[in-house]
């Protein structure tokens, strides 16, 4: 079917819409009329050109794209046919390379959300292409002229999440030279993987592969550790980000060597959340053998202290013993 044009009188300054549907093989031209869709768009507020060709995406269907923009003025272009992700940057090419601001372009994906899944219900499906023309269509009627522009960019990332994913993450980042801030909830990197005793399908000891990444994250020179944190609020933008991270205390110094002398006279024993209550540990701990950072949390909602239940301290004589005797 040939072109389906809008001949008036309007002025440079109006919209301008050209609409291209594309029948791409008969991945779409075999569930719905693509003619019949290209012709209902012709009837849509500010279509002045409305095309059905077999290839769009193809070199000639580009130069049809490019042509028509000087020749018929449009300064908006919507294209239907397949997915965004995978033409919408060669359309938009088309259309700078025809003079036109590439953000005065639309995409109707009437191949993944259409025409595959309504293979068997022609009718249907063309009306439903019709529909999607039409949203796209009048989204483009409210598109502006944007311009790319180059803005300084803090070389600093937050990672979110200490498990092994955020480890691996922080890592490559801070090897690239980045300053990485790793936020983690619980009072130790490692998350889910660290929990469990095998990995598939090699059956590898899961610490034995998580442990040195850990350790290794925690003597980053470019890593800052945030654990027992949480991200509040973020504002900013790419690039620019102002984030508020909210860090509850650990109540303990940092002169903490792991010694393990404090837990061993907490009178206070409780469910132990890393073995999924299995076992128990004390009200001032350490999740596991291998937690990074390698320092004792207390657990001031078990604390006898919080309770006011006794005055408890055998914590901190225990920690004084421990350095006098090291001191000898």
């Amino acid at each position: 079917m040939g072109p389906i044009e809008k001949l008036d009188n309007q002025t440079h300054d109006e919209i301008r819409i050209g609409v291209y549907v594309c029948h791409c093989g008969l991945n779409i031209a075999g569930s719905l009329n693509c003619a019949e869709v290209a012709e209902f768009a012709s009837t849509l507020p500010h279509v002045v050109l409305s095309k059905d060709n077999l290839y769009t995406c193809s070199e000639q269907g580009q130069e049809l794209i490019r042509n028509d923009v000087k020749q018929h003025r449009l300064n908006r272009v919507v294209v239907a046919s397949c997915s965004p992700r995978l033409h919408e940057p060669t359309f938009r090419k088309a259309c700078e390379e025809a003079g036109l601001n590439k953000y005065l372009f639309e995409m109707a994906n009437i191949r993944e959300q259409c025409s595959w899944v309504h293979l068997h219900d022609y009718k249907a499906a063309t009306e439903k292409a019709k529909d999607l023309v039409s949203s796209a269509v009048a989204k483009a009627s409210l598109l502006q002229s944007s311009d790319e522009i180059e803005v300084a960019v803090t070389r600093r990332a937050l990672v979110i999440g200490g498990g092994v994913a955020g480890i691996q993450t922080a890592l490559d980042l801070a090897d690239t030279g980045y300053k990485v801030y790793l936020v983690e909830r619980e009072p130790s990197i490692g998350g889910r993987m660290a929990q469990i005793d095998k990995t598939f399908p090699t059956m590898d000891c899961s610490i034995c592969i998580l442990a040195p990444k850990m350790s290794d994250v925690g003597h980053h020179p470019n890593i800052e550790l945030l654990i027992d944190s949480e991200v509040v609020e973020v504002n900013g933008y790419i690039g620019n980000f102002d984030i508020k991270i909210f860090r509850r205390p650990r109540y303990v110094t940092d002169e903490c060597s792991a010694c393990g002398e404090c837990a061993r006279v907490c009178p206070v024993l409780v469910p132990n959340e890393f073995d999924v209550g299995l076992t128990v540990r004390h009200a001032i701990y350490t999740p596991f053998a291998q937690a990074v950072p390698s320092k004792y949390s207390v657990d001031l909602d078990q604390c006898l202290n919080k309770q006011k239940i006794i005055i408890c301290d055998k914590c901190i004589k225990a920690r004084r013993v421990w350095r006098s005797m090291s001191a000898r």
